[in-house]
């Protein structure tokens, strides 16, 4: 092989592993339901070392998985899928109920208070470049005890 490919291949090699440090995800959690339910929230902070946006959810528990935003819209408190959240170099995102948060729609089986889900996040950054982190949530019919916004209660398993 010739030394310009072999240069080539080694920066192609060296350019495709993490291009971004990961995003930190704080405080999250999954509202717990019950039987016959077939829709719930998954809430958590993140906060993203340089400009990013949050493109994609998925889970292997839900049929489909989105990023949703509740507002008010004429007086009325309305929620839309969004195609991405921004999140801004170093400025914690909430995903919280009554505003941002993950929606998770049909769901295969309901999620039982005390369990835990699986959560795939997609980040794009400034350049385009996908990240992919795995996030193992809590399953509870609130905010975990102790877990206030603001304050770090580890996250998970991330991969890229």
């Amino acid at each position: 092989m010739n030394t310009l490919l072999r240069s080539l291949l080694l920066l192609a090699a060296v350019g495709s592993t993490s291009a971004w440090a990961q995003v930190k995800i704080d405080n999250a959690w999954a509202r717990a339901t019950v039987q016959g339910q077939k829709a719930t929230g998954a809430f958590m902070q993140l906060t993203a070392p340089q400009s990013a946006k949050l493109v994609a959810v998925s889970t292997p528990v839900a049929g489909v998985a989105e990023i949703h935003e509740m507002k008010m819209d004429g007086g009325v408190m309305k929620m839309r899928a969004m195609p991405a959240l921004d999140l801004p170099a170093n400025q914690p995102v909430e995903l919280k109920p009554g505003g941002y948060h993950l929606m998770l729609m049909d769901l295969k089986a309901p999620l039982a208070k005390d369990g835990s889900i699986a959560l795939t996040l997609t980040f794009k950054d400034a350049k385009g470049v996908e990240s992919k982190q795995l996030v193992n949530v809590p399953v509870t019919t609130g905010m975990p005890q102790g877990q206030m916004p603001g304050h770090s209660h580890g996250h998970g398993d991330h991969k890229h």
